[in-house]
């Protein structure tokens, strides 16, 4: 799994999440780093979220390995609700210490009225169960579905996840 690069200025520290939002000038510049570097031997298939931050990266990688870029959708950042688009520190100030609902609550609370933690990880647990096993897929995607996947697979708490989010344009191997 591959974490999509830097986004916008516009959008640093603010909540985003199922918004489709666009990179900034370096993190097109990186994607493209990115695309002319990664090592592929083994590399099958590429998807893609469908948001264009992975996007742009996922037809970058498809057209250097040969491949068609696959869009999937469960590979999409979690959904936020109407939180997206607010600052982090707006979201903070308006709902404090309920935004930790989203660690200690990970079944039923909803940021924003958007997904939960545990459906954000059934999705992308779902999405990794289905691929052929023993085969060399590429995925692009976003820090919640990779840290959530990486969770789960380790079998540690929700309150361990936090640590397990990539750095952009970072590459994370998964078992299988």
């Amino acid at each position: 799994m591959l974490r999509h690069t830097e986004v916008a200025a516009h959008w640093r520290g603010r909540c985003y999440g199922a918004r489709d939002v666009g990179l900034s000038a370096q993190g097109r510049a990186a994607a493209r780093h990115l695309a002319a570097t990664l090592e592929g031997p083994g590399i099958t298939r590429v998807q893609a979220s469908p948001l264009r931050r992975a996007r742009f990266l996922g037809g970058l990688l498809a057209r250097r390995f040969g491949l068609p870029l696959e869009i999937v959708p469960a590979l999409a950042e979690r959904d936020f609700g109407d939180w997206e688009g607010q600052s982090w520190d707006a979201i903070h100030a308006a709902h404090g210490d309920a935004m930790m609902g989203m660690i200690e609550a990970p079944g039923s609370f909803r940021p924003g009225g958007g997904e939960t933690t545990l459906e954000l990880a059934a999705r992308i647990e779902a999405w990794f169960a289905g691929l052929p096993p023993h085969e060399g897929t590429l995925a692009i995607t976003h820090g919640g579905p990779v840290a959530a996947l990486r969770g789960r697979l380790a079998g540690q708490p929700v309150r361990g996840w936090l640590a397990l989010v990539p750095a952009l344009g970072e590459a994370v191997r998964l078992p299988g």
